[in-house]
């Protein structure tokens, strides 16, 4: 049962991500291989980091059913896209949930790992930052991570939480995992709605040169 979840979430994630990939590329008017592409970037790039950290087999490479799922949901995005009106708003929603639940499957293959918990942290946040840093990066946007929003930190509130949770609370597994994932998506949303933002450094003017 535990095993048939985790499958699920990974399933989820991979969807949502390749929903988001396909709505950035169409953003910046791909054609159709090249919405493909990005799709599948978005999805696995953050797991394969991950796992060529930890020295396993790259999950995708072994599991025909994610790049299925992917080639599918793509082609469903493109035919989704021209009912579409407000593209920004489902591009934010699938990458918003993408980010949760790939943030957790990170978590999960430390523990497994038996690493150490900052470890742990940092997969998650890998997982579900790297696909979109990629994604950006080949579409020629500054990458959110990197941005104003609120994007790393919600994957690192939402890993410790999860570590926390696991270890201290009496809550069924399958609650923390769902709960972490509900509460890294509320933070990106509440971020975005109420302009929440990280510092940012602002070149000074050179007194010198004045």
């Amino acid at each position: 049962m535990h095993e048939q979840f985790n499958f699920m979430i990974e399933v989820l994630g991979t969807i949502a991500f390749a929903m988001s990939g396909s709505f950035a590329a169409m953003q910046k008017r791909l054609d159709p291989f090249g919405v493909i592409i990005i799709a599948f970037i978005t999805s696995v790039g953050g797991g394969t980091v991950r796992d060529l950290l930890l020295d396993v087999p790259v999950f995708w490479m072994h599991d025909l059913r994610m790049c299925s799922i992917i080639l599918i949901t793509s082609v469903v995005s493109m035919i989704f896209k021209s009912l579409e009106k407000n593209f920004q708003v489902t591009l934010f929603i699938f990458d918003s949930f993408g980010l949760g639940l790939f943030t957790i499957i990170g978590v999960q293959k430390g523990l497994t790992a038996e690493l150490h918990p900052l470890i742990c942290i940092i997969l998650g946040t890998i997982t579900g930052c790297f696909g979109g840093i990629i994604r950006d990066i080949l579409l020629n946007r500054i990458p959110l991570i990197f941005r104003k929003e609120i994007y790393a930190t919600a994957c690192i509130i939402g890993s410790a939480v999860f570590l926390l949770l696991v270890k201290y609370a009496t809550f069924t597994y399958t609650f923390v995992q769902v709960f972490t994932i509900l509460l890294i998506v509320a933070i990106r949303s509440l971020a975005v709605k109420y302009h929440w933002q990280m510092p940012k450094f602002y070149d000074t003017p050179n007194n010198s040169e004045m």
